[in-house]
């Protein structure tokens, strides 16, 4: 590259890459630089050449036969000349000397028109129609900003209700473009899930959970596309979804004294399962933080020993989540056990779940039909409550929000290891 003056305006010169010889004839290119200063052509310089770089990648692309390419394409050329990319029918409807500066920009040096450049900053490329499926593709790039500190176990949980909202959904209104999906289509869909509602006995709140999905794909891709679509996605829910919702017992302390923890009751589930189990009964922390604990957030040679609950490598369910819980009673053994956490589910967390709520089904181990593992961290919640320990330090164990602002440290660690040794198992 070198700057060269030319009638009191300095260029520059450079020589045209090969791979760019179909759209420049020359091989070398002059870029009017609009300077008389030689030091300030030289700071131009570099960008102006980068500019040009990038209106010829975009102009090759722009020769793609892949549609979608050839549109984004046509975007980003319209960003390069210093134009946003409308649609020909809003480029129709700007003032004049704007619309006039994107007639010259559209015109070759020869005064020819030139279809690409025309494409771009005339609207002239036209936006390929997206499908339902193809919507769920680019709505993991478009919502990337919702995945991130999330692990590779919380990342396929996050995706899995989606495949599956956008598969039933395809699977009653077919693949079809989204600018064509119409209120009937979303009223089909609500449809076949009053019916399975009905005929299954399922939660209304599984249905909720689908059409969520579905609106939120949609929005989200027709938002940052900048399709401009009016979708008939809302007012769908079942009003009562939430009074169908399923709460969970608490085991009763009686209950984790004599069944729980009778001797050889958990001998039949794998060791790093009934660690997590037994680790929950005086924590009640979730399972799957749990399950995401790294070796040096297990803390057994401390004076205090606890666990520090982490947002490392995944993502916790909320800012409070962040804690630091010290270990009693059967607890603090259950980790002596297991001091280097538990790898057989830190990716598999909910596979967790199912293992230990099979193993005390299948045991007897279940008070009700109703319980599961999680009806640990409800027990351990009441036995704090009719401990009468205080609201925050409550909520700082739990990992909770509290209702009011935040004032000092909170508890010491010392403090909260006595309040929970005096109601450990």
């Amino acid at each position: 590259m070198n700057i060269k003056r030319r009638n009191k305006t300095f260029h520059l010169i450079k020589r045209v890459p090969k791979r760019y010889e179909a759209i420049e004839s020359r091989k070398v290119v002059w870029i009017s630089l609009h300077t008389d200063s030689e030091s300030v052509a030289r700071q131009k310089a570099p960008t102006a050449w980068q500019n040009m770089v990038e209106a010829w990648e975009a102009r090759l692309a722009g020769d793609s036969d892949d549609a979608e390419r050839r549109f984004e394409a046509a975007r980003e050329l319209a960003q390069v000349r210093g134009f946003r990319y409308l649609t020909a029918d809003r480029v129709a409807k700007l003032p004049r000397e704007e619309f006039l500066e994107r007639v010259r920009a559209a015109v070759r040096p020869d005064g020819e028109p030139d279809r690409i450049e025309a494409a771009a900053v005339l609207g002239g490329a036209k936006e390929p129609p997206i499908t339902v499926e193809r919507a769920l593709e680019l709505f993991w790039t478009l919502a990337k900003d919702r995945t991130l500190g999330k692990s590779e176990d919380q990342l396929r949980r996050w995706k899995n209700p989606r495949m599956k909202a956008i598969r039933n959904f395809v699977e009653v209104v077919g693949n079809k473009n989204i600018a064509e999906i119409t209120a009937d289509d979303m009223l089909d869909f609500r449809d076949w899930w009053v019916d399975r509602v009905a005929s299954e006995g399922l939660a209304p709140n599984s249905a909720n959970k689908d059409l969520i999905h579905v609106a939120d794909t949609l929005k989200t891709v027709n938002k940052m596309k900048r399709l401009g679509l009016v979708l008939p996605v809302g007012n769908l829910s079942f009003k009562d979804g939430k009074k169908h919702k399923r709460e969970r017992p608490p085991f009763s302390t009686e209950w984790i004294k004599t069944k729980l923890l009778a001797p050889g009751a958990l001998d039949g589930l794998n060791t790093e399962a009934r660690c997590i189990l037994l680790g929950m009964v005086n924590t009640g922390y979730r399972p799957s933080e749990a399950a995401g604990l790294l070796p040096e957030h297990i803390r057994l040679e401390h004076d205090i020993p606890h666990i520090s609950i982490e947002p490392v490598g995944r993502q916790l369910k909320t800012d409070q989540s962040k804690r630091v819980i010290p270990l009693t009673g059967v607890s603090l053994e259950a980790f002596r056990q297991c001091p280097k956490g538990f790898q057989r589910y830190q990716e598999t967390s909910a596979s967790l779940s199912a293992t230990v709520n099979k193993f005390m089904r299948e045991n007897g181990l279940l008070e009700t039909p109703d319980h599961v593992l999680y009806s640990l961290r409800h027990s351990f919640e009441d036995r704090m409550l009719a401990a009468g320990v205080d609201e925050r330090i409550r909520r700082d164990i739990f990992g909770h929000r509290l209702d009011r602002e935040r004032y000092g440290a909170g508890a010491t660690l010392e403090h909260k290891r006595d309040i929970l040794q005096a109601i450990a198992f």
